[in-house]
This record gives C-alpha cells, structure tokens and sequence, in this order.
C-alpha cells in the first residue's frame, strides 16, 4: 500500500509540475521553464540538506547511482524537448510515458520479484497511461517525417526517464532522501541554467515566477514521496508515479481548455481500474 501511495503521490505533484510548467512556458519559453524550475529546485533543497542530510551510506555505489539520476534526467529532458519541437505532443508523451514500465523492467530484469497478478496490473496501468497520455490532435497531423522523427526521439527520453526512477528507487534505499533530491537538480543547474545565463539565453521569470517556483517546488515532492514508496515496491511506484501524463491531460482539460478524446477518457477508466486492484492487493 505504501508502493501505491508514492507513487500515486508523486503522479499528482508531477502532473502539478507539469501543468505549472506548461503554462510558465508559454510565457519565458520551454527552455528558461526547465533551467528556472531546476534552479529553484536546487534552492530549496540544498538548506535542508545542508542541515539535515547526513553521509550515512553514500559510497561510492550510491555515488554512481545518484550521477545516474542526475545525467540521465537532464538528457531526458533535453531529447523530450528536442522531440516537443520537431513533432505532436501526442506523438511523443504517449511513447514518453512509457518510463515507468521501463524503470519497472529494469528492476525485474535485476531481481526484483512481483507476483503475476502485480505484474498484469502494471501491465494494464501502463496501458491506461499511454492512452490517457495520448494528445486528441487528428491522426494526419501526427503522420510523415516529423511525427516519425518525434517518435524515434521519444523512444531515448522514454529510455532515460525509465533508468533515472529506477536508479532513484534503488538509491532511495541506501541514503538520506535529501541526497536523492539533489544530483537532478545541480546536474540542471550546472548544465542548463549556467550556460544559458552566461549565453544570455536564459529569460527572466517575472510574471511567471509563481509558475516556476510552484513547478519546481511540486516537483520536488513528487521525488520525495516517490523514493519512499519506491523504497517498498519499486515497480509498483515507478508505473503509478508515470501515470501524472494522464492526470496532467486532465488538468490541461480544466485549466487551459484541452479536450479529451474518447480514446483518453477510456484510458482513465483503465488507469482507475488498474489502480484501485493494485491497492486491493495489500502490503
């Protein structure tokens, strides 16, 4: 049950984060809504783990784990953007959100034992989300080269998002929670935020700031209650936190007018479905 609530509390802050940084977008550009929401990340977690971080099993196996979730999560980011620009949303976030079956994969294919039941269920979770994810654009305006570029671009960010939960979940386990907060966020700093002032590149946030700071500041909840449940079932957590594409299509359908397909909306039953069987089956 705790594997069911982490992830399902850090799909909400992240569909929040998402919603946030969409509309922030609009306004400073997908570019500076990434660099200021790192950035403002970074912020807010370097006091706390300034106080209360502590070295207790950070080796060098932790290490390479937490450089893990920092590169692969500003790659990812930085391939999904590139995929954004040259193709449809509802080409690439179906495919995107497939990083929780991914990071669910990885940990069965390195021992991780699910039961079959548990695996089904995230099985059609996953489904749910595709669907669910999938933007209601008509068909044709995904088709030719750039929806198949999109796509092929989708498949690496998908990749990257997937290694990053699960190298998240796994370092969970073995250090402070704060020491998972970090590595994203400085790696961002570092390689978005840094360059992009220094190349005047990087707009200020004014009116956005709200938008920034709430996407920065959901974001870093939903790696907080995603760790601790991840810490119980890393499969279950990782394919439940991915579902925030489908809670953010509903949020966009509230807060910016987005409608959603028939196709979507079946995709939701299934999410609610899969959801409420995978809580039922208990600790």
């Amino acid at each position: 049950m705790i594997a069911v609530l982490g992830g399902l509390g850090a799909a909400i802050c992240w569909a929040i984060s998402s919603l946030c940084a969409s509309a922030a977008s609009r306004r400073i550009g997908a570019a500076s809504t990434v660099a200021w929401v790192m950035t403002l990340g970074l912020v807010l977690v370097v006091l706390p783990l300034a106080i209360a971080g502590n070295s207790h099993g950070l080796d060098g196996s932790a290490i390479g784990l937490l450089a893990i979730v920092g590169v692969t999560n500003v790659l990812g980011l930085q391939v999904e953007y590139v995929a954004f620009r040259r193709g449809k949303v509802g080409v690439v976030t179906p495919i995107a959100s497939t990083e929780g079956a991914i990071a669910a994969l990885i940990a069965i294919v390195a021992g991780l034992h699910i039961s079959l039941r548990t695996g089904v269920l995230l099985i059609v979770v996953t489904v749910g989300v595709i669907l669910a994810a999938a933007h209601p654009d008509p068909p044709e305006l995904a088709r030719g080269a750039s929806g198949a570029r999109s796509a092929v671009l989708a498949v690496p960010a998908a990749i990257l998002f997937g290694i990053t939960l699960y190298a998240t979940g796994r370092v969970g386990r073995e250090v402070s929670v704060l020491w998972v907060l970090l590595p994203a966020r400085l790696c961002g700093t570092l390689l978005l935020t840094a360059p992009m002032a220094a190349r005047h590149r990087l707009q200020k946030p004014r009116s956005a700031l709200p938008l920034v700071a709430g996407a920065g500041a959901a974001e870093v909840v939903g790696v907080l209650s995603y760790t601790f449940g991840a810490r119980h079932q890393l499969a279950v957590a990782a394919v439940l936190a991915s579902q925030f594409a489908a809670l953010a299509a509903v949020g966009a359908y509230f807060a910016f007018g987005e409608r959603l397909s028939r196709l979507q909306l079946a995709g939701l039953v299934v999410v609610a479905v899969g959801v409420a069987l995978l809580a039922a089956e208990g600790p």
